[in-house]
């Protein structure tokens, strides 16, 4: 760490933009190495209104939009009309295999450059606790471990160390917002809420680019996409309180991850800093993060039972209301093979978050919700989303039969029916 220092303060030397960003992830090239020193540069001598946390979230969507914008293009009054008519095929169907009411809002359709815009805003209040978080541990264990020789030069490096790794953070979020902006195909596509304003939302642009690789007739393929996103948003639209309670879980357990000194001093002792695969290795795959606490044990697997609550009654409803689609079967089991199977660009946001948006137990989720329906009807499975103490346990996930008996003995008592016209 001392080495690293007396370069980085050196006035021959200075930073190795190279090392940087090969450290950082980016790409290697003149522009780019060019553009990531311009950007620290700007960082150290930017607004309050700019930098949140240490981190320049206006270099984060300034980045996020220059690459969705690279070979994007408008949408076209032909999907526009496609899509329409797949939208109201779909709200049918929809009707009849869920008793949540259709959405009063317009469905929009973008473009990946307005994605990046309306996805923003809820990215950076998730990364936001974690950005902060390693930003102080980082400066905390340059304090405690700095020799005393160098010590009177922490007040002058804390600052520019905190500009330098809050502006890699944001080119890199920028850059995989970017790079997702080319992948999704609608709103509800990664499983969160992106809007406060719940609505269904596509990009034509990426549906037509991902229909060319499957050999299925485009009609179907849209409708099936539609009845999702549908799903997806009257679910949050109806259950105004699931937002919320997704994102304060996962905000609260970003808040807690800390940074482990022993680990980060292993790492620095005879480090080569030549060797830019173990630094990256190291910060992508979670070494340096403590062991989860209790506590944060217990947070994250509440935040993967909810999130697969909430995809696995979408792709129940989804299989019930597609089922007279002659490619329904194969549809379901592509949409299942592409969320098994992240993107490098989805990865990469994962590592950002410090957290899995793909949780492994949307199918039995899917089956619990399927085995709800048949015992139940869809009225009750429903009534469940009406407030977070109905929804089920991973207790019920694991044996919905519990889950069902409590539904069949259930009674309204004049309360009860109180509530729910007010819920309603």
């Amino acid at each position: 760490m001392a080495e690293f220092l007396r370069e980085l303060l050196s006035k021959q030397n200075g930073l190795d933009p190279e090392q940087l960003a090969a450290a950082a992830g980016l790409a290697n090239d003149p522009k780019a190495l060019a553009e990531l020193m311009r950007q620290i540069q700007l960082s150290l001598a930017a607004t309050s209104k700019d930098v949140v946390n240490g981190v320049n979230w206006k270099l984060a969507i300034d980045q996020s939009r220059k690459f969705a914008a690279d070979g994007a293009f408008a949408v076209s009054d032909a999907d526009r009309s496609a899509i329409s008519g797949a939208i109201s095929i779909a709200e049918l169907w929809l009707d009849e295999s869920t008793v949540l009411p259709q959405l009063t809002s317009t469905p929009k359709l973008i473009t990946r450059e307005l994605w990046v815009g309306e996805s923003l805003p809820l990215f950076q209040e998730l990364s936001e606790p974690i950005a902060s978080r390693m930003a102080e541990a980082l400066t905390e264990n340059l304090e405690q471990n700095m020799p005393e020789e160098l010590s009177g030069m922490i007040a002058g490096a804390g600052g520019m160390l905190r500009s330098a790794g809050g502006t890699i953070f944001a080119m890199q979020l920028g850059q995989t917002l970017g790079k997702l902006s080319r992948e999704v195909l609608t709103g509800g596509d990664l499983g969160l809420p992106f809007f406060t304003e719940q609505r269904a939302v596509f990009v034509p642009q990426n549906i037509n680019e991902y229909s060319k690789d499957l050999e299925i007739p485009k009609d179907q393929l849209l409708i099936f996409l539609s009845i999702r996103e549908l799903a997806h948003a009257r679910l949050f639209k109806q259950s105004k309180w699931l937002r919320d309670s997704v994102v304060s879980q996962i905000i609260n357990y970003a808040s807690g991850i800390t940074i482990d000194a022993e680990r980060m001093s292993d790492l620095a002792e005879g480090f080569d800093f030549n060797d830019q695969d173990r630094l990256r290795e190291a910060l992508g795959n979670g070494e340096l993060l403590s062991e989860r606490t209790e506590d944060q044990k217990r947070a994250l697997a509440n935040i993967e039972t909810t999130l697969a609550l909430i995809e696995g009654w979408v792709e129940a409803v989804t299989d019930e209301a597609s089922k007279r689609l002659p490619q329904a079967a194969t549809l379901g089991e592509i949409q299942r093979r592409r969320r098994a199977s992240a993107s490098p660009a989805q990865a990469t946001f994962s590592t950002l978050l410090g957290l899995e948006l793909r949780p492994k137990r949307i199918r039995e989720a899917a089956a619990m919700w399927q085995s709800v329906t048949t015992a139940v009807g869809a009225q009750k499975r429903d009534d469940l989303w009406d407030h977070p103490d109905l929804m089920p346990t991973s207790e019920d996930i694991d044996n919905p039969s519990g889950l069902i008996s409590k539904l069949r003995d259930t009674h309204d008592d004049a309360m009860d029916a109180e509530l729910r016209k007010l819920l309603d």
